[in-house]
């Protein structure tokens, strides 16, 4: 028995060793594992840029890649050459051409816009007699503003977007209490006469007026409604911002006229994934792209939306959806 008992115990583990994995294999299975893992995290990571969940980043990414870089042939994986090209360089629509017959004067268009990084609405009213400032009847009391679909409702009014803006610490304003001077028919209902501020308004002769001047100055003017807020882009064709100045990507609303009286109206959103924002170069282009003979910045951030008919045509960043504000700028 002394002389059996090691032979069994040498065939056992003989018998383990050759049902067992080499150290080769087992280092040459993992580098599969991982080589495999990383080329699915890949894979994952392209789809995502060129597919993925932030068509604003897309745009972006589409429009901004050299022809011929290692990206735009990642980019023909998900796209045909014509598609590419197309998104890379999109054409307006027949709507958006300068060609097109002079519109009835009491239509109201709204159509689509997109950038790289941004997408909205622009309204075009082509009566200006139609657009007007409605404010908070208890303005600088405390109370309490309304929301942009309330001004519309109050004025039997049927479009709008938001105007000037307000203190709004921490983001919790109630739109109680206007920034700058509002004007409204003709008369000053907040700030003082002496007050030097940026100011947008409309005269009664339905012109859009922009520029730095006092309450006194506006009412000097002419102008019959008229709220706070800038910078102005655009005076008399001319860019008059300083391009120095970027504020980052942020939801934007603008004011704009044409040399034909239509009022450009423009709501552009943000942070969101489809939408991350525009800057302030963005805004000029466009305005520029429809004629604007003069145009100005309004409040935007939380506070940006545009309602027609009874509907908010955008995508409000305010979990609240439209905001109360002070000021609107509304369509009869």
């Amino acid at each position: 028995m002394k002389t059996s008992s090691p032979t069994v115990m040498k065939q056992k583990k003989d018998k383990t060793e050759s049902s067992g994995i080499s150290p080769g294999a087992l280092s040459a299975l993992l580098s599969i594992i991982i080589l495999g893992g990383a080329a699915i995290t890949a894979a994952a990571a392209v789809i995502s840029l060129y597919k993925g969940p932030y068509p604003a980043y897309t745009r972006h990414l589409l429009t901004t890649m050299e022809e011929g870089s290692l990206q735009y042939s990642l980019a023909r994986l998900f796209y045909s050459e014509e598609k590419l090209k197309a998104l890379r360089d999109p054409q307006p629509s027949p709507s958006q051409q300068e060609e097109s017959a002079p519109a009835d004067k009491d239509i109201i268009e709204i159509l689509d816009v997109k950038g790289t990084t941004f997408e909205g609405k622009l309204m075009i009213v082509h009566d200006p007699s139609r657009v007007f400032v409605a404010c908070n009847p208890q303005m600088d009391s405390g109370a309490a503003g309304y929301s942009v679909e309330q001004y519309i409702e109050q004025n039997d009014a049927i479009a709008g977007i938001n105007a000037g803006g307000f203190e709004d610490v921490g983001g919790n304003g109630n739109g109680g209490t206007a920034y700058g001077i509002v004007i409204h028919d003709g008369k000053l209902i907040s700030g003082e006469l002496d007050e030097y501020t940026p100011v947008i308004g409309i005269n009664y002769a339905n012109q859009l007026i922009v520029g730095d001047m006092s309450a006194q100055q506006a009412l000097d003017y002419d102008i019959r409604d008229a709220v706070t807020f800038g910078p102005v882009f655009i005076r008399n064709w001319e860019v008059v911002f300083e391009s120095g100045r970027h504020p980052g990507l942020n939801p934007r609303t603008v004011i704009g006229q044409r040399e034909d009286g239509a009022f450009l109206l423009l709501v552009l959103d943000g942070r969101q994934p489809s939408s991350f924002g525009s800057t302030y170069q963005d805004i000029i282009e466009i305005m520029q792209q429809y004629g604007a003979l003069n145009a100005a910045n309004l409040d935007g951030g939380n506070s940006s939306v545009m309602v027609y008919d009874g509907e908010i045509l955008n995508s409000t960043v305010s979990i609240k959806g439209d905001r109360r504000v002070p000021t609107a700028f509304i369509v009869k």
